[in-house]
């Protein structure tokens, strides 16, 4: 559901291959595929995201957030910080944020006609 498997059968030792410091023989999107397969095992009723999205693909994002998000961890609170504007429609309830102030919440039907949405898409 981290859409690793390709990864893990091109490393030596797949997923008991020893990475660099700090992942340096691994790519962004490597390494935020990883910290989402981290997050999952640790089993957190709670789960905090730094935009984990960022490094990836439009395609490979949009199957982990099926696969992932929605289905997975879909009991699971997910709080999930970004600052991509795409596929909002995607996320449960999205809170605008503008220069650290709070500026509008909703699903993405509630405030996909927000001023501030649509200066920023």
């Amino acid at each position: 559901m981290c859409q690793l498997v390709s990864d893990l059968e091109k490393m030596p030792a797949s997923d008991m291959t020893e990475l660099g410091e700090q992942g340096r023989n691994l790519s962004g999107g490597q390494k935020a595929r990883i910290s989402l397969a981290r997050a999952v095992y640790a089993n957190r009723d709670v789960i905090l995201m730094d935009d984990p999205v960022s490094a990836l693909d439009k395609g490979v994002m949009r199957k982990i957030f099926k696969e992932l998000f929605v289905n997975e961890l879909k009991d699971k609170t997910r709080v999930l910080v970004t600052h991509s504007v795409e596929d909002l429609e995607m996320y449960d309830r999205i809170i605008l944020m503008k220069e650290g102030q709070y500026v509008g919440i909703g699903n993405y039907k509630e405030i996909k006609d927000h001023p501030y949405l649509t200066k920023i898409i």
